[in-house]
């Protein structure tokens, strides 16, 4: 675990404190890379917002531990985000690099790399479980937290029994749309 986990903690925690030490230490490099490469200080808040929104989201469960610099997972994630942004413009090619001021370490950066990787194939399944029907996207959601299935299954109307076949229905579904989705169809 690195020492940069306590920011993983802030968000994870809705800590304002900490929160605001993250928004202190790092949202003007985040301005800096955006608005030399075609964006501007709204373009570069909305950026740093979802980054920090899609960390807290990948981190909420508690499970998550960071291996590398905060500011190196943070600047990897905003600037995928961006180049993703510059992307569908196609008519705004990047002017400057994207790594230009900010100098990491090797090994730090392919860690913060295998976390930005996490972070989008979790929001890619997100993604394609929200294209599913309303019956299996609230099953799986709801399956999703703490609480034990037969709890699940009364909380959604359902016996038990039918709450786990239906579920084993809907995760393989999902699991054959993720498959066939951009992201996971490369890795293949």
């Amino acid at each position: 675990m690195h020492p940069d986990q306590r920011f993983i903690n802030y968000l994870r925690n809705n800590d304002s404190q900490g929160i605001a030490e993250i928004y202190r230490l790092y949202a003007n490099k985040i301005v800096r890379m955006i608005s030399h490469n075609n964006g501007n200080d709204a373009d570069a808040a909305d950026i740093l917002q979802e980054a920090l929104i899609d960390i807290y989201r990948l981190s909420a469960d508690g499970k998550f531990v960071l291996t590398c610099p905060f500011e190196a997972f943070l600047v990897t994630v905003c600037k995928r985000k961006w180049l993703n942004v510059l992307k569908k413009k196609t008519r705004n090619p990047v002017t400057k690099s994207l790594d230009e001021g900010f100098t990491f370490e090797r090994n730090d950066e392919t860690e913060a790399n295998v976390h930005a990787d996490q972070l989008e194939r979790e929001n890619a399944v997100m993604q394609v479980l929200e294209t599913m029907g309303s019956t299996c996207r609230d099953i799986i959601k709801a399956c999703m937290g703490k609480e034990h299935q037969e709890k699940v299954a009364e909380q959604l109307g359902l016996t038990y029994g039918y709450l786990r076949k239906k579920k084993s229905e809907c995760m393989a579904q999902l699991g054959k749309l993720v498959n066939a989705h951009p992201l996971f169809n490369r890795e293949q």
